[in-house]
């Protein structure tokens, strides 16, 4: 894996999410065509407007996984409502059957996970091996 580390004048971070998320009642919205294909293409643009490095992406029929690495001022949920509401907005105008009964495409819920280079064994092994030192 590539190892992305983001340096500012004061800083240096690496701040990984795996974000998944679902369809609004886990509808298969990625088995009609080309909804898959546009939400790639949606989500490659709103990285790259937000300074977001897109590390892994891949859409399962009712789930998508998010692999993003992210400036440190950056949270999981600001990731979040950033790529629902846009996709939401923009699937919805162009792919009709989407538009269904209810009026979001996203659940509200998601699970994210922060993911780094090291283990959190490690990192703890190497705190508490500080004074050892």
């Amino acid at each position: 894996m590539n190892i992305v580390l983001r340096k500012k004048t004061t800083s240096v971070s690496m701040v990984n999410f795996h974000i998944v998320i679902c369809p609004r009642y886990r509808r298969k919205i990625f088995l009609c065509d080309g909804v898959e294909r546009r939400f790639k293409e949606l989500v490659s643009i709103i990285c790259e407007q937000n300074d977001y490095v897109l590390l892994a992406l891949e859409c399962d029929k009712d789930h998508v996984h998010l692999f993003v690495n992210v400036p440190p001022d950056i949270s999981a949920a600001d990731v979040v409502r950033i790529v629902k509401t846009n996709t939401s907005r923009i699937l919805r105008q162009e792919f009709k059957e989407l538009c269904t009964t209810s009026s979001q495409l996203w659940t509200r819920s998601y699970f994210v996970s922060t993911a780094g280079n090291v283990s959190a064994d490690t990192i703890q092994r190497y705190i508490e091996t500080q004074k050892l030192r």
